[in-house]
Formats: structure tokens, C-alpha cells, sequence
């Protein structure tokens, strides 16, 4: 793990985003709160955010963190079409939250699939990126694509 002991504190944020693409029918049961293992939305979004809780117990030589803010958010996309998902998580403290806002939109996106495979098997996941981040010595990043 890298030292960050010498590193300042500073406010710290990170915002990804990715989908999950599936049949226009899917998007519909989904919607519709019809999927047999319930609240797809809703259950995408709690997992997201345990996720990014979690993220230093999944990915190697992360630190553990004391997040103070995380958002998941899950919208429509009808020309998808599916679900897009955006997580921001935020601290103040010596090292970013990147990897944190891209493990809850991972999570997020996988728990979608699981609670829907059983009606689209061929659902797509993609589109995980970081869209910006913000704090500490590197400074503040924005994806050229980000709206």
C-alpha cells in the first residue's frame, strides 16, 4: 500500500458512472417493479453504496476509508436501452475515493444483472468510467466525454 502519511488532508470527491444495456421488455419489468426478486432499483442502489464501503476488503492495497458521502444514483435510459448508474462518493482525508465511486457503479451495475438475468440473459454491462474527481496533489480531473 502507498504511504499517505505525509499527505494533506483535503476534501476529496469522485464520480463515476456506467449501464447496463438491455431489452426494451427488461427495462419494462424493471420499471413496472415486476422483476421476481423485487425492488431491482432500489436493491442496485443499497448495493452500490456497500460496495463502496467495502471497496478496501475487494480490491488489493486500497486503504480502508471513512467515507462521509455516498450517492447511487439509477436512471432510465430508453435509447439504452436500460439503466444508467452514477455513484459520488466524498471524504476529507489523504487519499482519493476513485477507486470507491467505481466499485459502488460496479456493484450497482452487477446487482442489476442478477436480479433481471433471469428474463435477459443477454444484458450488457459497459461504460464504467471515472467522469471526475476532485482534491488532493494530483488536482481535479473531468473525462473528456462527461456531460
Amino acid at each position: 500500500m502507498v504511504d499517505v502519511a505525509d499527505k494533506a488532508e483535503t476534501v476529496r470527491i469522485a464520480t463515476a458512472e456506467g449501464h447496463v444495456k438491455m431489452a426494451a421488455e427488461t427495462l419494462d419489468l424493471i420499471r413496472e417493479g415486476n422483476a421476481k426478486k423485487g425492488d431491482v432499483i432500489g436493491t442496485a442502489r443499497l448495493a452500490g453504496i456497500m460496495a463502496a464501503k467495502r471497496t478496501a476488503d475487494l480490491i488489493p492495497l486500497c486503504h480502508p476509508l471513512m467515507l462521509t458521502k455516498i450517492t447511487v444514483e439509477i436512471e432510465e435510459d430508453v435509447a439504452l436501452p436500460g439503466l444508467r448508474v452514477t455513484a459520488t462518493v466524498k471524504l476529507t482525508g489523504k487519499t482519493g475515493v476513485e477507486m470507491e465511486a467505481l466499485t459502488a457503479v460496479s456493484v450497482a451495475c452487477l446487482t442489476i444483472y442478477d436480479m433481471a438475468k433471469a428474463v435477459d440473459k443477454a444484458m450488457e454491462i459497459g461504460g464504467v468510467r471515472l467522469l471526475e474527481k476532485s482534491g488532493g496533489k494530483s488536482g481535479d480531473f473531468r473525462h473528456p466525454e462527461a456531460k
